[in-house]
């Protein structure tokens, strides 16, 4: 039997329960899949989330992951393979993926375009589209706005102030003192030291006491309240992310006064689709052509690194993507 390295977990916990193995099986196709040779990984929060037990496993051992890209390496004999065949570079949206191949369903590849490396796409690919989906649809940004944009060093953050400009908003955002010159350079208007000032105090008086028309906020448990003190009138809520933890049950009669609306969107929600990934994969990679836009890798790790590369995410002192090289 066929086999391959990949990273495993038997129990959720800590990074400690990454196991690295040679000796798993390669996956079977089974009718629509192609077998996809990874080349690298995409590193992310909800693979901790997974990790931890924030999200439900129902199997274990697990193989953690969420996003690669590489090669297709086999095709199903029957089913719909959407055109795709042996040798053509996909990215992919796809649970684990922390392997050197992953069987997928074809409907759930997008193919790379030339100009982009497997290393670019797999860089930019669940965080940019995240991104997307976050600026156009959670709340779709109109030009003259104004948003805040919580950690916005981090690997979606700075694509929501990146694309939120582009829309034409206003844009206030929140990071550490160390990255305070590379939000700038990212575009962001006013950008608030979150170790230092009070930025509820900030917004609004930035805003002339009026609030951000929408709040984008990855942060979760700690920034929650303090956040949604910074929304406008009739303004959004939306609350992406659980780095901090998972946010507390919300009385919804706080959000009345404001008719304010709150929105937990999930990237794979707004793809469930063929149709709907393609789209927005499509408008994610013409985004990426524009002048100034940049593809940030911070580093990439080895495989057998995994655990090592989830730490370093959870620090909070990264900036820019984390790759896993299969």
């Amino acid at each position: 039997m066929a086999t391959m390295d990949a990273v495993l977990i038997n129990k959720t916990g800590g990074t400690e329960v990454l196991e690295y193995k040679t000796d798993v099986p390669i996956p079977t196709l089974k009718g629509g899949e192609v077998l996809l040779k990874n080349e690298y990984i995409g590193v992310n929060f909800i693979d901790t989330y997974y990790r931890k037990g924030l999200y439900p496993i129902t199997n274990f051992p697990y193989i953690p992951g969420s996003e690669s890209a590489g090669t297709v390496a086999a095709v199903a004999n029957a089913g719909n393979l959407y055109g795709l065949k042996v040798g053509d570079k996909v990215v992919i949206h796809h649970s684990s993926t922390y392997a050197s191949y992953v069987a997928i369903p074809a409907a759930r590849a997008v193919r790379i375009p030339e100009r982009l490396s497997t290393s670019s796409a797999a860089a930019v690919s669940l965080q940019a589209m995240t991104a997307w989906s976050l600026v156009h649809e959670a709340h779709p940004v109109k030009a003259g706005e104004w948003v805040l944009v919580t950690a916005a060093a981090g690997g979606t953050g700075r694509w929501v102030v990146q694309m939120a400009k582009d829309l034409g908003a206003t844009v206030i955002a929140t990071c550490s003192t160390a990255k305070l010159d590379l939000v700038r350079q990212l575009g962001a208007d006013h950008v608030i030291d979150y170790n230092k000032q009070d930025y509820v105090k900030l917004v609004l008086d930035l805003t002339s006491g009026n609030g951000v028309a929408a709040v984008f906020d990855s942060l979760g448990k700690s920034t929650f309240d303090t956040s949604l003190q910074c929304v406008a009138r009739k303004g959004s809520m939306v609350s992406f992310g659980n780095t901090t933890g998972t946010v507390e049950p919300v009385d919804i009669m706080r959000i009345s006064g404001k008719s304010i609306k709150l929105v937990r969107p999930r990237i794979s929600a707004y793809i469930a689709t063929r149709e709907e990934l393609n789209a927005t994969a499509a408008a994610v990679f013409k985004f990426l052509e524009r002048d100034g836009v940049k593809i940030d890798i911070f580093k990439v790790y080895p495989l057998r690194d995994a655990a090592q590369a989830q730490d370093d995410l959870e620090s909070g002192k990264t900036t820019g993507k984390l790759l896993l090289k299969a």
